[in-house]
């Protein structure tokens, strides 16, 4: 039976050649992505930031809409088709998207070097990302064996080939899915599928390929529960992140220390954060997290 840690984790990762936190505060946050620096909203760096004045290429301004909007405003020159950035291996265009982000999450960094470690040194693994978005989780994924990357957005899915293209890896065994992800995996479910391993990064609201609705408080224990039965005992990790809502993570442990009952090894949770570049390494969280690890098996 998989065991619930006693205290939360913080999972933090630093910045790394094309990617780093300069300054946050007040609301906002200062970043580098290559050669450029952009300004976002962020409603938890509510501290004073360390430098007085900010140099950005462009800034994203939030509408009055609590769930998103806004748009942005550039004060230098930006690619508007985007930029080639890395990750170890992997490349992948950032660009400044009309969603405030810029085509990937950095903070997911540390999330693939520990998906990374729960499968080394294997070559034949089968892992599934849900909600994969651009891909860059699932090309690093990939060097590990198949991985079965789902979106029900045409436009991310395409981006994701060719982020693959983009790093050479466009020969790696990835199957590309638009598809509405919980549906995907009750029909993986239904097909008798088995994984050695599932990321999934659910948003708050959402629509499929087909209008279908996602709700996350109404939605996802049901997506748990399926992705759940797609693991065994000789399975690595399952790992939940969840971004902007009011929810703690201690809750979203509790939904897979029940979900993953009849499992050995261990669940933990947490903050994911990002530490800045400065002298003093601030700490900014990001999201919530979940994740479940086999103890009973060996790498």
């Amino acid at each position: 039976m998989a065991r619930l840690a006693p205290e939360p984790l913080i999972l933090s990762g630093g910045g790394w050649a094309d990617y780093g936190l300069i300054d946050s505060g007040h609301g906002r946050k200062l970043e580098r992505y290559g050669d450029y620096q952009f300004i976002r909203p962020d409603a938890q760096a509510l501290w004073t930031p360390r430098l007085e004045r900010w140099a950005s290429h462009g800034e994203f301004v939030p509408g009055s809409d609590e769930d998103g909007g806004g748009r942005w405003q550039f004060a230098r020159p930006v690619p508007q088709e985007g930029w080639p950035l890395a990750w170890n291996d992997v490349r992948f265009t950032a660009q400044c998207t009309p969603f405030r982000h810029l085509g990937f999450f950095p903070d997911m960094a540390p999330v693939w070097d520990w998906m990374g470690e729960q499968l080394a040194g294997r070559s034949d693994a089968s892992t599934m990302n849900l909600f994969g978005y651009t891909g860059v989780g699932t090309l690093a994924l990939s060097q590990y064996g198949s991985v079965t990357h789902v979106d029900a957005s045409k436009k991310s899915v395409a981006q994701a080939r060719a982020n693959a293209a983009l790093s050479g890896m466009e020969q790696r065994p990835v199957r590309w899915i638009v598809d509405d992800a919980a549906k995907f995996a009750a029909r993986e479910v239904r097909r008798g599928r088995r994984y050695d391993g599932i990321i999934l990064d659910p948003p708050k609201f959402g629509r499929g390929p087909e209008g279908e609705i996602w709700r996350l408080e109404e939605h996802l224990p049901g997506l748990v529960e399926d992705c759940a039965r797609l693991l065994d005992g000789d399975s690595r990790f399952l790992f939940l992140t969840v971004y902007a809502v009011r929810m703690s993570a201690l809750a979203i442990a509790g939904l897979l220390a029940e979900a993953l009952a009849h499992l050995p090894g261990t669940i933990e949770f947490g903050d994911l954060a990002v530490r800045e570049d400065g002298p003093d390494g601030r700490l900014l969280p990001t999201a919530i997290f979940a994740r479940w690890r086999n103890d009973s098996t060996s790498g």
